[in-house]
């Protein structure tokens, strides 16, 4: 038997495990990954990447590489619902920031955009990204049992191919290995809600639909034909490759079999929701998966957590499921890798579940209300489960007359229409995650008011809030304010009169053991806010602080310069890494107190 001994032991090598292993290995943290797959992802799955878990890969450095490799973000901007590619087309709807009226807060949100990259083209970039920075990638390799000690994990993997057993003792364990996850079987992870709520088929094929496409560019693309059984007949069709490789989504129901997935099969029924007889089809793979509901109100136990599919299970309406997987291990890896190295207190991996088992309740809820928000439109349109293909026919036909029901018809499709936007415009969900844990120093703050909470996101500096993006300029070039924060490090971003700060930086800096950067911004200093974008966002004084965490949450916020800056970093710090506070954290409650006007 092999014996391997990691400091960090990750088990799954999707999108979850292969960031996680990367940013560890970034750090210098000695980190395997396995899979019991042969290899990266072989069919398409999650595609669609919003811009949070973009600045994840910004602040990995291979953002450059997955734009390289995605669909042209001006090919993804707008989702189209017809009868057939070839039939009445029933509605359009921008989605994903391209209307008019909602590009401007996409890019005032984030420097990055959106990506639609599928799940086999990104992950053997985050695989590369792993080993580059020195993580052990093995695929073939299986989990049979895990087990905690006192200062250890201990688990025993076997190679699929060869049968060789391997023992890999590790200081903790991530399990991010997926719905059926062994983590969660082997430590004892309970997952709450329900699974199987519906069955889907997923069929890859590769066609030409330019005809029907190119002139009407999205990533996805809904088929509603007349007549229908136990589920409204309709057929997702999602972009791989513009615009000749696609996967077909149908759902089916179990009492009546499997779905058929041979190649003739699959390519007679993809002509008909295409609406072409004669369309040249050639069937990839099959995949059937199920609408799950479900997530781990616990995500933690000892030295072993769970993360991405592990901990939250659900459809990927919202295109929410690699992206909270991602968002996952960012706020994870930074804990791990301060818990390894010393300065961190024991708690500190207690904050992982306070802050991430929210956003999965949150995102399970919001992708299955999502889901079934889309069946809105078949709704609207008379469609029913049951009814027949000459009804069904007889109804789509209604929204085109000039009759009280047409019109009657035609309002209600487009409120139905109006409501995919909490499908695919919902940037709020997005980008408005708010920690609340034992890490966090509350000032009595929150986040402003604004319009609605799932579709806007109303950037803020409030502890707790991801830190808000402003343009700003270094040495002649634009830098974001993430550009200054992150790369698993602490920073403390203060203005003109802030210097004091900078000061009590290093000195606690030194007396923690943990890496502490300053930045001043203001004209003349490290970096200028040429366009006043910082200064409307950053709701402190010029001489006031933020105290922002390696994955870009702000920890703690001072308004003003509070007397006592080297006590009061301090103080936040202490809290920031769950170490026992000291005599100087009574005064962080009047750190915050009031908010620059």
């Amino acid at each position: 038997m092999q014996d391997i001994d990691v400091d960090v032991f990750v088990v799954g090598a999707g999108p979850t495990g292969l960031v996680c292993a990367a940013l560890l290995a970034r750090e210098g943290v000695s980190t395997m990954a396995i899979s019991r797959y042969p290899g990266p992802a072989n069919s398409p799955r999650a595609h669609i990447i919003n811009q949070r878990t973009m600045e994840v890969f910004r602040d990995l450095g291979i953002e450059d590489r997955v734009v390289a490799a995605a669909m042209p973000a001006t090919l993804m901007g707008q989702v189209v619902w017809a009868e057939s590619f070839t039939g009445p087309e029933i509605a359009r709807r921008r989605a994903w920031g391209a209307a008019a009226d909602r590009r401007s807060d996409y890019a005032q949100a984030s420097p990055c955009d959106l990506s639609n990259i599928h799940q086999h083209v990104l992950e053997p970039i985050l695989c590369e990204a792993a080993r580059e920075y020195g993580a052990d990638v093995v695929f073939g390799l299986e989990l049979v049992s895990m087990r905690q000690e006192a200062e250890r994990v201990v688990s025993l993997c076997r190679d699929r191919v060869t049968g060789e057993e391997v023992r890999v003792v590790s200081r903790y364990a991530v399990g991010a290995d997926g719905d059926n996850s062994a983590v969660c079987r082997e430590i004892g992870f309970e997952v709450e809600g329900m699974m199987a709520l519906g069955h889907m088929v997923n069929h890859w094929f590769k066609a030409d639909l330019s005809p029907y496409t190119a002139h009407r560019p999205g990533a996805l693309y809904q088929m509603f034909r007349p007549g229908g059984g136990a589920a409204v007949d309709n057929a997702v069709f999602v972009n791989v490759r513009p615009w000749d490789e696609w996967v077909m989504s149908l759902p089916y129901d179990p009492a009546g079999g499997q779905p058929d997935t041979g190649a003739e099969a699959v390519a007679q029924k993809v002509r008909e929701y295409v609406g072409d007889d004669a369309l040249d089809v050639q069937p990839v793979s099959s995949s059937t998966w199920t609408i799950n509901e479900a997530h781990a109100e616990l995500m933690h136990r000892g030295r072993v957590v769970i993360a991405g599919n592990a901990a939250h299970r659900h459809p990927p309406a919202g295109g929410l499921g690699a992206n909270t997987c991602v968002q996952d291990a960012f706020n994870l890896a930074w804990k791990l890798r301060l818990l390894l190295d010393g300065p961190a207190g024991e708690q500190l991996l207690a904050t992982y579940t306070e802050e991430r088992a929210p956003v999965a309740r949150q995102i399970v809820q919001r992708a299955n209300v999502s889901l079934a928000a889309l069946l809105a439109i078949p709704a609207a349109l008379g469609l029913e489960p049951g009814q027949s293909a000459e009804e069904g026919r007889a109804r789509l036909a209604t929204r085109m007359a000039a009759t009280p029901e047409g019109a009657e018809c035609r309002r209600r499709l487009a409120e139905a229409v109006r409501l995919q936007d909490y499908n695919f415009n919902a940037l709020g969900v997005e980008l408005g995650q708010l920690y609340s844990s034992a890490a966090i120093v509350p000032d009595g703050s929150s986040v402003p008011d604004g319009r609605d909470p799932e579709l806007f996101h109303v950037a803020s500096t409030a502890p707790g809030a991801p830190l808000p993006h402003a343009w700003l300029t270094r040495g002649g070039q634009q830098v974001s304010t993430l550009d200054l924060v992150g790369r698993g490090r602490f920073t403390v971003l203060t203005g003109i009169g802030g210097d004091r700060w900078r000061e009590a930086a290093r000195t606690v800096s030194e007396e923690l053991g943990i890496p502490l950067e300053t930045v001043v911004i203001g004209p003349d200093q490290d970096v200028e806010d040429a366009y006043g974008e910082w200064a409307r966002l950053r709701e402190t004084d010029e001489d006031g602080c933020l105290l922002v965490r390696p994955d870009h949450h702000i920890a703690f916020r001072a308004v003003r310069d509070t007397g006592a800056p080297e006590e009061t970093l301090r103080a936040a710090l202490m809290v920031s890494l769950a170490r026992p506070a000291g005599p100087e954290s009574a005064g962080l409650a009047g750190a915050g107190a009031g908010r620059s006007a």
